[in-house]
């Protein structure tokens, strides 16, 4: 892939570009809105405060490094719209890794040529989605994954990929909790992510 010299592209607009990192920038709008509605997702009964988004997305961004993944790194997401997805959006951003937006009607031949033209080394997937159910078809397309250990995913078909991350509260071999990934993000770690 070819190496970015820059991160924007300033045309002629009448309006001023903001030259702070997404991560700074929602920060200083919590700091500035703590209590004001921030995220309403009602099919999944979440409302969240600027304050309480910033603190979940700072434990699923500590979450994240606590797992290796690195700046740079390239963290995939498939599903519908949902409070992880948001949470993921921001939290990527703030680590400086690159979220990919996988479109949630892919099929398994379109998911492993997504998977591998971007690189992905980590996915967040939905159980399923209408009528696709995507633990199987990453099941399909990884059946290294019935064996590995969480995080250490070796497959042939899909050789960029060793975290499979999954929303929902079952459990998965070869899979992370989504849940259990946010509780992975210290408080030290936090710390840094604000600083």
């Amino acid at each position: 892939m070819k190496t970015l010299d820059q991160s924007y592209y300033c045309g002629a607009s009448t309006t001023q570009i903001i030259y702070e990192t997404i991560g700074v920038y929602f920060d200083r709008i919590c700091d500035q809105y703590p209590d004001k509605d921030a995220l309403i997702v009602r099919h999944q009964g979440v409302r969240w405060t600027y304050r309480q988004l910033q603190e979940q997305v700072d434990q699923l961004a500590g979450g994240l490094l606590a797992l290796g993944v690195a700046p740079g790194d390239r963290v995939g997401i498939w599903g519908p719209n949902s409070y992880e997805w948001v949470m993921v959006q921001l939290a990527t951003a703030k680590i400086g890794a690159t979220m990919v937006c996988i479109n949630p009607a892919y099929r398994t031949y379109e998911l492993e040529y997504a998977l591998n033209k971007v690189e992905c080394d980590t996915i967040i997937t939905a159980e399923q989605f209408k009528s696709s159910d995507y633990l199987g078809i990453l099941q399909t397309l990884a059946p290294e994954l019935a064996d590995c250990e969480p995080c250490a995913l070796q497959s042939k078909t899909l050789p960029h990929l060793k975290r499979v991350i999954r929303m929902g509260k079952g459990k998965s071999p070869g899979r992370l909790n989504f849940d259990d990934v946010c509780a992975m993000g210290s408080p030290r770690i936090t710390r840094v992510l604000r600083s």
